[in-house]
């Protein structure tokens, strides 16, 4: 799924997202366009997927914690961020020195192509949708609740994350997540949970 990603950023670069169709890519990436259309659906899929997507309800139970979700998001994009496929390659250098940076190569799709922004969207309508019970199942919010702080996590992270692409993204993803996450805190300090219930 890795290569067929990196096939499609490939020609996104180079021509521009718009005029790349999901034949072209397969080609590029050596696999059919029905493998493509299997794994992503839609050139904005190919974009918006990640492994999150694909995360069992037990995967996700170990990587989210409930009693601290902001934290447990933070350290998924510390991960993110450090993971050697997050490196820049040296060929992305020459056209755009931001464009070599990733995740900067896939995520600035995200807020300049409209069509990819909905599908962003959409794939963080679903993860609050997996989130919110995870949250609700502690007991501690109630089932509005849950539902309210699993949607301000996920779209809080995407705004973040748009914020990071604004300023150049010289600096950390998990900068702006920590800072950004930083007023929802208190929905998960026990002394202020009081309060909300």
């Amino acid at each position: 799924m890795r290569t067929i990603q990196e096939r499609a950023l490939d020609l996104f670069d180079e021509r521009g997202f718009g005029a790349v169709t999901i034949e072209e890519i397969a080609a590029a990436a050596e696999v059919s366009p029905s493998s493509v259309y299997r794994y992503f659906g839609t050139k904005e899929g190919l974009l918006v997927a990640d492994e999150f997507d694909s995360m069992s309800r037990e995967m996700l139970e170990d990587l989210l914690d409930p009693g601290d979700p902001i934290g447990s998001l933070l350290r998924a994009v510390r991960a993110y961020e450090s993971a050697p496929e997050a490196a820049p390659r040296p060929e992305d250098a020459e056209r755009d020195p931001r464009a070599a940076r990733s995740p900067w190569r896939r995520v600035r799709y995200f807020f300049t192509e409209p069509s990819v922004r909905m599908a962003a969207c959409a794939a963080l309508d679903r993860a609050s949708q997996r989130i919110a019970p995870l949250i609700a199942a502690t007991g501690e919010l109630s089932d509005t609740q849950a539902r309210v702080a699993a949607n301000a996590l996920a779209f809080g992270y995407f705004a973040a994350l748009e914020q990071w692409y604004l300023d150049g993204g010289d600096r950390p993803i998990a900068d702006y997540v920590e800072e950004g996450m930083r007023p929802l805190r208190s929905i998960w300090s026990p002394t202020d949970r009081a309060r909300l219930v």
